[in-house]
């Protein structure tokens, strides 16, 4: 019986998954494509992000999104997994709007973090 647990995402573009992972200081891998679970068991994963407890968290992709995988019994992060995946979502939304915008050439000025926990985000197109 697993004790996998997977949550979905709205999470699409791996290249910005995992640079939003890093501006959070969470060190990933891709090199090793399993999530170690309880007794052993393993679990399919793109990107992996090893605990200390030895039992991972991943983003495995499912044909539409990445979803969250992992076994919440061992969840060993400084954040619940709500407010985690909270922060990765805010992140990547950050880096794909910017990711976008470059692409239609507006130019990133600044950002700023607000009190609320938000981002105020100022780009720049020149005509």
């Amino acid at each position: 019986m697993s004790h996998f647990t997977s949550i979905k995402t709205k999470l699409y573009d791996r290249e910005t998954i995992e640079k939003s992972l890093s501006d959070l200081n969470i060190k990933w891998e891709t090199e090793i494509n399993k999530v170690r679970g309880y007794n052993n068991q393993e679990e399919l994963a793109e990107i992996v992000i090893k605990q200390k407890n030895n039992h991972d968290i991943g983003f495995k992709w499912n044909g539409k999104e990445y979803e969250l995988v992992t076994d919440l019994m061992f969840w060993d992060q400084k954040y619940s997994v709500n407010k985690f995946l909270n922060q990765v979502n805010q992140r990547y939304a950050f880096n794909l709007i910017t990711k976008v915008s470059e692409e239609q050439s507006f130019q990133y000025v600044e950002a700023e973090n607000l009190q609320d926990g938000s981002i105020r985000l100022l780009l720049r197109k020149f005509k």
